[in-house]
């Protein structure tokens, strides 16, 4: 009866030893696939990072050396860099209107097409004071904050009076960044339509920018 019991015994923890052998084979092998999809993930995610990386590098190394535009004397020789695979299309010939240009990356999108511009530049034939009270709502309201602005190259030139940069929602919904200053009798209203290009804007265009007051 002892013997009996003892193989009960023996069988039993024989079972209980194959079973325990079996889970942990399973467990070993559920982890070593588990890893190693871990890992694939892992090495995929690290070299979708460094290829965006490797394409924004690449991006801003595009754009330099950066193109240069100049308006005629008459509309006080306004000049700014803009990056190079930019594309202008802009109107010189409007007496009212001395200065329309419109720039953006690539082809430059049609103007009645409600597009957000990477850059607009406008000289108008409104004294300044009037371009400034026609946003006078938006600074009202929250929409659009309001700051003295004069341009680097700008500071300390004789004449030059400080402008006012615009930041927010520019125009219904393109949020942005607007400056306004007073060139000559005349003003000027350089800005970006998208917060996708203020870098540029900041960095680029404003860091550039130089008129004749």
């Amino acid at each position: 009866m002892l013997a009996v019991a003892l193989i009960v015994v023996l069988a039993l923890a024989l079972a209980g030893a194959i079973g325990f052998g079996v889970w942990a084979s399973s467990e070993r092998t559920d982890y070593k696939n588990n890893v190693e999809r871990k890992i694939a993930v892992a090495v995929a995610a690290a070299k979708e990072i460094q290829a965006d990386e490797l394409q924004k590098q690449f991006d801003e190394q595009s754009k330099s050396p950066n193109k240069t535009y100049i308006s005629p004397v008459s509309s006080g020789s306004v000049t700014f860099s803009y990056p190079k695979t930019w594309s202008a299309y802009v109107v010189e010939s409007d007496s009212t209107q001395p200065i329309n240009g419109y720039f953006h990356p690539g082809q430059v999108p049609g103007v009645q097409s409600e597009s957000a511009y990477a850059l607009r530049v406008e000289m108008v034939n409104t004294d300044y004071s009037q371009v400034i009270n026609s946003l006078a709502s938006k600074t009202k309201d929250g929409s659009l904050s309001a700051a003295a602005y004069i341009p680097p190259k700008m500071q300390g030139v004789t004449n030059a009076q400080p402008g006012t940069k615009f930041d927010g929602a520019i125009d219904k919904e393109k949020n942005g960044s607007m400056v306004v200053i007073k060139v000559r009798d005349k003003t000027l209203k350089i800005y970006t339509e998208s917060l996708d290009f203020i870098g540029d804007f900041n960095s680029v265009i404003l860091a550039s920018l130089q008129y004749s007051p």
